[in-house]
């Protein structure tokens, strides 16, 4: 291993790995993502697609497939329809939460309309089921189907849970393991099935992608509040604005004295937000370990993850995997 490979961050270094396979994947999505009569389907998908980001959920299919031993054509398929769908939710997730930023840039909604990414959304979820068929396994399309719906119920419980505050840690699982964590296992479990690997491998694959998505998650939570040391900057708090019970604040809900929670009913439940009240929340959660509480379930977490590539097969992406789990925490260390 050189230098630069050693200085790569996980992802980067997946990306590096498997280049020529996502060079296809990129290749697929530009071609059914086009519409020969709705222009603005390619023009919104586009905006969105070409924005960034690490592209971590096909990379996880395609190094699922490879570390599996793999060598057919569909995995590109299926790392293609996985960004899709998690494309889909993203411009279906920016109508609802009313978002005019993404990875730094204006939302499609913001930029056109929110008829526009609705629709857009939903072309790009049939995109991805037309992608699943050509694989020709029945497997594989109940995987990345009842992900579909699992993301969709996830979302939904949200509304109802994320400013109430009754809402559990079990219930916040429940949200986590369906907004998040399901297109990740199911990116991943997708990869062993279509390389025909035994049911084992292909349970370790799926528990990997569960825990991973479900510690992603949570260190997304904590990174909102400026990370478990961090000050509140300028950048933080979009979850706290928009009323959101995440994990910290759940854990300092259930150990508020009468004034904490009549601070939480306030910002929370009746959306009376005043200056300060950022930092009197980020003050409370500290007061009560609740950041350092919820980084431990995250480290948990990243945990089982580990332990579940212990199931597949020894490989130098299998080594890549388990250092970009280490790599979501790191982010809070």
């Amino acid at each position: 291993m050189g230098l630069d490979e050693v200085s790569q961050k996980p992802h980067e270094r997946l990306a590096a790995w498997l280049a020529e396979d996502m060079a296809a994947v990129n290749g697929l999505i530009r071609e059914r993502m086009a519409s020969k009569h709705a222009p603005r389907i390619p023009e919104v998908t586009a905006h969105l697609v070409e924005a960034g980001g690490k592209r971590l959920r096909p990379l996880l299919t395609l190094a699922a497939a490879r570390l599996c031993g793999y060598e057919g054509p569909y995995h590109i398929h299926l790392a293609a329809t996985v960004e899709f769908i998690h494309t889909a939710t993203l411009l279906h997730d920016d109508v609802v939460d009313e978002s005019h930023r993404r990875r730094g840039k204006p939302t499609a909604n913001l930029l056109w309309d929110n008829k526009s990414s609705v629709l857009v959304g939903d072309y790009l979820f049939a995109r991805s089921f037309q992608l699943m068929v050509e694989t020709g396994s029945l497997r594989v399309m109940d995987i990345l189907a009842n992900a579909s719906a699992t993301i969709s119920e996830g979302e939904v419980l949200q509304l109802t849970a994320a400013q109430d505050l009754r809402t559990t840690e079990d219930i916040y699982l429940q949200v986590v393991r369906g907004k998040t964590a399901a297109l990740f296992a199911a990116a991943t479990e997708v990869g062993g099935v279509v390389a025909g690997v035994p049911e084992a491998q292909v349970e370790a694959l799926h528990a990997y992608g569960d825990a991973l998505g479900i510690a992603f998650q949570i260190v997304d939570d904590l990174l909102d509040y400026g990370g478990v040391d961090a000050q509140i900057g300028k950048n933080t708090g979009d979850d706290f604005r928009e009323r959101k019970l995440t994990l910290p604040v759940i854990k300092a809900v259930a150990q508020a004295d009468a004034e904490e929670r009549a601070f939480w009913q306030r910002v929370i439940e009746k959306g009376d937000q005043r200056e300060g009240d950022l930092e009197q929340a980020h003050a409370i959660m500290s007061r009560h370990g609740a950041m350092e509480a919820a980084r431990q379930d995250a480290l948990r977490w990243v945990t089982v993850a580990r332990e579940a590539l212990g199931q597949l097969p020894e490989h130098p992406l299998r080594e890549m995997l388990h250092d970009l789990a280490d790599f979501v925490v790191e982010r809070i260390a």
